[in-house]
């Protein structure tokens, strides 16, 4: 194998060693990336659409429900809440008492959003053919 230093490009290097120093880093560049894609990394293509290269990965879609991410948002929003609550008179004394009032909006709408994604979640998978089960 090769020195680090023999693949440096120096300003006495003719043509034919440059394109051999280049040849080497690019070999080294191809490497690194069969190593990445060995790692489950996604294949990644290259599309030319005018003048722009978009890259693009192959990757199959998350099969999320929702259900976690409504109960992560409606657990902050009643946090919210619940910390305004000592503070209401002053809230109230500058005009701000709608944050409370949104807090607890936004802890109603999770809860019916919790209860909406709940029965879609187990409406997909009582139809095996829509979605995969988990």
């Amino acid at each position: 194998m090769t020195e680090p230093e023999d693949l440096e490009i120096r300003p006495e290097d003719g043509p034919q060693t440059i394109e051999r120093k280049l040849g080497h880093r690019e070999l080294a560049r191809l490497e690194r990336a069969a190593r990445r894609h060995e790692f489950g990394r996604p294949e990644v293509t290259e599309l030319e659409i005018g003048r722009k290269t978009h890259r693009v990965a192959q990757v199959d879609p998350m099969d999320v429900d929702g259900v976690r991410t409504m109960t992560v948002g409606t657990v902050v929003w009643g946090v919210a809440a619940i910390a305004l609550l000592p503070f209401l008179g002053t809230l109230d004394e500058d005009g701000r008492a709608w944050w409370l009032w949104t807090a607890l909006a936004g802890f109603g709408l999770g809860l019916i959003g919790i209860e909406y994604c709940r029965r879609r979640r187990n409406a997909l998978r009582s139809q095996p053919g829509r979605r995969r089960a988990d």
